[in-house]
């Protein structure tokens, strides 16, 4: 796999976005084997597989190339010129069948959508293209805004089954808003597990990232609960009660599929209680919008029961979602295709009303839900969209100073021309449906947009090839929908990013995320980036999800755990000093600002808790336009939710929230909890001090 491409093999390679190298850093360029880009190519249908397919597949592509009018897909950003217009022939007619229904045959005044463009040219040739018209940029952030970072399923309340649900949101954002002055609540992607036990914890590796997953439902509010008959609900909160209890009480890890099975038992219950006429026609709309996606998605739901939740093991003939064999088994199954179709809509309703109470408590942002960067090959989305995936690939990282031996995240991804070939529809779809309750939309990875490592199957991640996508067209689209729903959106833009990629997101309104560790002067010495230095156009936070928290980091305890678990790389005396010198390095500058005493210039370092309120002061004396608090930090917990580079050696996904000791605490603790709340105050102090700065300076004025 180690060979280099020929010539022409490169040249073939860069007609369609396959990359022949890298650059994990500017100083260095990697060249991709000729296999890598190999299998990139065929995974793309263009066979290059001898030296004679390659010059074949050469010369067919160049005159494709040549010969074409328009590309599959042309954008054109409102108030510019259409400069992928620019190369027609002079004379070419245009005509524009515009989404919403019109006809024109110019570019002014063209409304924003997906429009359909055909080119006649003077010698007779026509070509027909999808015309994306979006604003120039998204919708700015309304202010500046703090608000908690959280991951769901661990924020449990004493009306958990278990794990943290979506009532449990709706309280949080409404309390967050009302008592903090909170702007926005982050929760980890929503998106529909693969079913069956055990399920795949991270949120990261979904069934299907259109549709959210139903255990997040709360169960008691939907309305035909009330109406079941006998015994039954108390029973289901006798069982709820016991995982409720078993995680805050007893210690024990979240059981996603404990959880799952009694809301399952649950909830079908509730399926056999009719609904009133105004709540069926409200589903009967819900299953109109969504339509053949909705239905795919159900009926893989319920073609899984029956045969296993990966597809490519199903009968032949149910490996196909538009076969005969499909339909007539969604035909005998229609009661759990509905089951399913209606969980669906009973999550989305919930995820809408979690949305309206974060708008009432003043949140100028509300909810920002996380968009995963890919979904598992044997769920709903890879049967449902098998023409829009690369068969035999996977996505993942070239190796780097963070992984040198590379990363594959086991997720298939899009084709870049299959994409192009449809108008961008299946992304388009699936931005559309979540902006339907997102104040805001973090996309993991935001870099997918630009390119993507593909990591042939049974190949080591190190034997990969980067493939473009339309940057262009991606964007154009992201911010056609964001900016319909009137959304904001933030992008995760850590570790290595290509040159350009920032700024091509910032000019298009797209924040960038800033973690206060990794914020140094890596063009000057290294040191730590003063505030003033730090981006505006950004999410700043201390700790992701992914990373030690804050109390961790500060105390070397995120080593120890490293150390505990076999996973460093140095011997543990060198670690201790580097964490201790990366620590050290960043109170110092605390301190110097004056940020640490929380008044002008004193050197208070008596507690953990002084040191994370001083990290927050920090994060507040940058430009950030929003700012992300990391609610665990709230009350000193020190261990991280997922720990990259495990699997069963730590238990990724499936701790509550917890103090110090330890000890879980639930959301009623934790707007009970003075450490918290002297944390928020950092920020009320602050909104304090703007307000009177900015008043002084009107009386000033006068």
């Amino acid at each position: 796999m180690t060979a280099p491409p020929g010539e022409e093999l490169a040249r073939l390679a860069a007609l369609y976005g396959v990359a022949t190298s890298y650059q994990p850093s500017p100083d260095r360029t990697v060249t991709a084997s000729a296999a890598a880009v190999t299998r990139a190519l065929a995974a793309l249908d263009v066979d290059a597989g001898t030296p004679g397919a390659v010059r074949a597949a050469l010369a067919v592509r160049e005159r494709e190339l040549r010969e074409r009018l328009l590309p599959p897909t042309v954008v054109c950003w409102s108030g510019s010129p259409c400069e992928a217009l620019a190369g027609l022939p002079e004379g070419a007619r245009l005509h524009i069948e515009t989404e919403q229904g019109e006809n024109r045959d110019s570019f002014e005044r063209l409304p924003a959508g997906v429009h359909q463009l055909t080119v006649v040219a003077p010698d007779g040739r026509t070509g027909r293209s999808h015309l994306v018209v979006a604003p120039p940029r998204l919708p700015t952030p309304p202010g500046r805004s703090y608000g908690l970072l959280v991951q769901l399923y661990s924020l449990l309340s004493r009306r958990s089954w278990g794990m943290g649900d979506l009532g449990d949101l709706g309280e949080l954002a409404g309390w967050a808003g009302r008592v903090l002055g909170a702007g926005f609540v982050q929760v980890n992607p929503l998106h529909a597990a693969v079913s069956g036990a055990p399920t795949d914890p991270s949120p990261y590796r979904p069934s299907s990232r259109r549709f959210p997953d139903p255990v997040h439902l709360r169960v008691e509010d939907v309305p035909e609960f009330a109406y079941v008959r006998g015994d039954a609900p108390r029973s289901v909160f006798e069982r709820a009660g016991r995982l409720r209890e078993a995680v805050l009480e007893k210690g024990e890890l979240i059981d996603r599929d404990a959880v799952w099975e009694l809301k399952r038992e649950a909830l079908e219950l509730v399926a056999e209680v009719p609904l009133g006429p105004g709540r069926r026609a409200a589903y009967c709309d819900f299953l109109a919008e969504q339509g053949q996606a909705l239905e795919d998605h159900a009926t893989w739901c319920a073609l899984a029961e029956a045969h296993g939740s990966q597809w490519q093991r199903w009968p032949s003939g149910l490996r196909d979602p538009r076969s005969a064999e499909t339909a007539r088994a969604r035909g005998e199954l229609m009661d759990r295709v509905d089951f399913h179709s209606r969980l669906a809509w009973l999550t989305d309703t919930q995820l809408t009303d979690a949305q309206r109470a974060a708008r009432e408590a003043g949140m100028p942002v509300g909810i920002v839900h996380d968009l995963a960067v890919g979904v598992h090959p044997g769920g709903a989305d890879a049967w449902a969209q098998q023409e829009y995936f690369a068969a035999g690939m996977s996505v993942g990282a070239p190796p780097d100073a963070f992984n040198a031996r590379g990363q594959d995240w086991g997720l298939p991804p899009w084709r870049p021309d299959r994409l192009a070939a449809s108008g961008y529809e299946p992304y388009r779809r699936l931005l559309r449906a979540l902006f339907r309750y997102a104040g805001a939309l973090r996309i993991d990875h935001v870099m997918g947009l630009f390119r993507l490592w593909w990591v042939p199957q049974g190949e080591l991640p190190t034997e990969g090839a980067y493939v473009r996508y339309d940057a262009e067209a991606m964007l154009a689209v992201l911010v056609l929908e964001a900016s319909r729903a009137g959304s904001v959106v933030i992008g995760e833009d850590l570790g290595t990013v290509e040159p350009g990629v920032r700024e091509a997101l910032r000019e298009r309104g797209v924040l960038g995320t800033s973690v206060l560790w990794f914020e140094r002067d890596w063009d000057g010495d290294g040191r730590p980036l003063p505030p003033d230095r730090w981006r505006a156009d950004c999410l700043a936070t201390a700790t992701t999800h992914d990373l030690p928290s804050t109390a961790a980091r500060l105390t070397g305890e995120h080593v120890e755990l490293r150390d505990r678990l076999g996973l460093l790389t140095r011997p543990l005396a060198e670690e201790r000093a580097a964490a201790a010198n990366d620590t050290g390095e960043w109170i110092a500058l605390l301190t110097r600002l004056g940020l640490l005493a929380g008044t002008g210039g004193g050197s208070d370092r008596s507690s953990e808790e002084a040191e994370i309120q001083a990290v927050h002061r920090f994060l507040l004396r940058t430009p950030a336009r929003m700012i992300g608090v990391w609610l665990p930090d709230g009350v000193g917990d020190r261990r991280p939710q997922n720990l990259p580079g495990t699997w069963d050696q730590y238990p990724n996904w499936r701790l509550p929230v917890a103090d110090a000791s330890g000890k879980p605490v639930t959301l009623e603790e934790l707007a009970g909890s003075p450490r918290l709340r002297a944390l928020m105050e950092v920020f009320r102090q602050d909104e304090g001090k703007e307000h009177e700065d900015r008043t002084g300076g009107e009386r000033r004025q006068e």
